[in-house]
């Protein structure tokens, strides 16, 4: 059991995210529920993690699957109930397992009481003042999910043709945070959920909530690359402002016991940028996207891994490691696809299909190198049974908003959102008792069940649990990393006593003499396959 009582936990912990939709089921409607969480902590224990995320549970219309929030302070009865949710943090804290949740800050729903006020209330009231209200559009920026970022509020119910900002769906309105009411309330909902006994929030679009409205993008109004350098930034992201808040936060949890923490979702590639999120007195930690958008590139990985490293260690901060998440195509189909073909999210069955056998062993490869990397990591459902991307979803049954909003042109993301498969004989995989599921799986699910993993010694489940199990007895996340010279396509680095060697090209590599290999993604002799990593004792270079 993990302890409990680890200061600065987060520094070196394993994290996984439960996307609760899609974890498991327990009363038979198709939809994963909290419910379904309590019943399979068992998994997570066993797997090793140190905490869990949870993804949006709140009361929510769901046009964006629960990332459009009605009421910030409740459960919404899809998923159960606020007892149930105290039962779950309870039952985790007892396994050893904190618990992380989602607060999404940028945007509230359209049915949130504060924008049926707003669109009651009319212009020059206070209730628009929490929102992005204007007479017209004040610039030509485009949504997320695709279309203009402008809807009129009379399209809500208004009597009056003034125009809101919505940077995702029109039925997500964006929250103006120069609005003190707007800080203040944010502030009570973080001390909720503290009460509550979270560890921890993950800050969704924690790089979009000051907008510079002045600023002209005639581009679509994408998260990734929000900006590459300190001369590209973009009007609706990563501006100075959004620092100021986040200070208060850190206050907030500061004000609480328990190391109490918060990971940014901030679409900011430059290192040095990104960084910023992490000064001692605003984040702990955030996502490190230029890690998770490389290629399985020996020389590209490097580069990442030195640059985040660089700007990271220079402000104090922890690295923090992720390759999926519910808003990107799952890793193990990901760095299958040729070079400049991994796209952010959208694969379909109309694009070259990568091969799965490809796939599935660069993703062991690529989890083990990350796993190998002194900080912490975060792990999203299913991966651990290397599951890849559901490309094959027909359009009737999609329901993601960039489906809708671009008439299909962007497939977006349902296909990395499909539910999990826990028996392989049971309908629906054993996700609920009625074999009901709120998307279809493949047929090829069975192959990846955890109760056919559990019993097979070389299954992926069974290389998280070793790896999981090797990081922490050798604490590699509290290491420190020393960077080793090997020939181009190759990766190696030492992390105290354990060396990382990641093979990327397509020769093999020699197995250094009298070594210890502690843990490898797949079978070694006297070589190191292509797409393969190895762990092993100090001695091996």
């Amino acid at each position: 059991m993990n302890d409990m009582s680890t200061p600065e936990w987060w520094r070196s912990a394993v994290i996984y995210q439960i996307y609760p939709r899609s974890f498991a089921d327990s009363d038979g409607d198709g939809m994963g529920d909290l419910g379904g969480v309590i019943e399979h902590l068992d998994h997570l224990v066993a797997l090793g993690v140190d905490a869990i995320w949870l993804s949006p549970f709140y009361p929510s219309p769901q046009n964006d699957a629960g990332y459009d929030v009605a009421d910030y302070c409740d459960v919404d009865p899809r998923f159960g109930t606020l007892g149930q949710f105290d039962t779950l943090v309870e039952r985790a804290h007892a396994s050893g397992l904190r618990v992380i949740v989602d607060i999404v800050p940028n945007h509230t729903s359209s049915e949130h009481p504060w924008f049926r006020e707003a669109v009651e209330a009319g212009p020059g009231s206070p209730e628009r003042a929490r929102y992005i209200v204007r007479d017209e559009p004040v610039n030509d920026w485009k949504s997320v999910f695709g279309g203009p970022a402008w809807s009129r509020m009379s399209d809500f119910g208004a009597d009056d043709d003034q125009w809101f900002l919505h940077l995702f769906d029109a039925t997500q309105p964006d929250l103006d945070w120069i609005n003190e009411e707007v800080r203040a309330e944010f502030r009570r909902i973080l001390g909720f959920w503290l009460r509550r006994g979270v560890d921890g929030f993950r800050v969704d679009v924690a790089h979009g909530l000051v907008k510079d409205l002045t600023g002209s993008d005639d581009h679509a109004s994408s998260m990734l690359g929000a900006n590459v350098d300190a001369e590209t930034k973009r009007p609706m992201w990563d501006q100075d402002g959004v620092h100021e808040i986040y200070r208060t936060w850190h206050h907030v949890l500061g004000s609480y016991d328990g190391d109490r923490m918060m990971v940014a979702e901030a679409w900011v590639l430059d290192p040095a940028r990104v960084a910023l999120y992490v000064r001692p007195d605003e984040f702990h930690q955030t996502f490190n996207f230029q890690f998770l958008s490389a290629r399985w590139d020996a020389k590209v990985l490097r580069e990442v891994i030195y640059d985040t490293m660089d700007a990271t260690l220079a402000v104090g901060a922890p690295m923090t490691w992720v390759l999926s998440n519910h808003d990107v195509i799952r890793h193990a189909t990901r760095l299958a696809l040729p070079p400049g073909q991994e796209r952010r999210n959208g694969l379909g069955p109309d694009h070259p299909q990568p091969d799965a056998n490809v796939g599935l062993r660069r993703a062991r490869a690529a989890t083990l190198l990350m796993l190998g990397l002194p900080g912490s990591a975060y792990l999203y459902q299913g991966e651990e049974l290397g599951l890849p991307e559901h490309t094959m979803l027909p359009a009737d049954v999609r329901q993601d908003p960039t489906f809708h909003r671009t008439g299909g042109e962007e497939l977006g993301r349902d296909g990395c959102r499909v539910p999990l498969p826990w028996e392989a004989d049971q309908p629906g995989f054993g996700f609920g008792p009625t074999g009901r599921t709120w998307l279809p799986q493949p047929a090829s699910f069975a192959a990846h069940a955890a109760d056919v993993q559990k019993e097979r010694a070389d299954s992926t489940l069974n290389m998280y649990r070793s790896a999981l199990a090797i990081r922490r007895e050798l604490d590699l996340g509290n290491g420190a990393l020393e960077w080793l010279e090997m020939r181009d396509g190759v990766l190696a680095f030492r992390n105290g006593d354990t060396t990382v060697i990641a093979n990327t090209g397509d020769d093999p590599v020699p197995l250094p003499d009298e070594i210890e290999v502690l843990i490898a993604s797949g079978e070694v002799s006297a070589d190191i396959p292509a797409d393969t990593t190895v762990w092993m004792s100090r001695s091996a270079v």
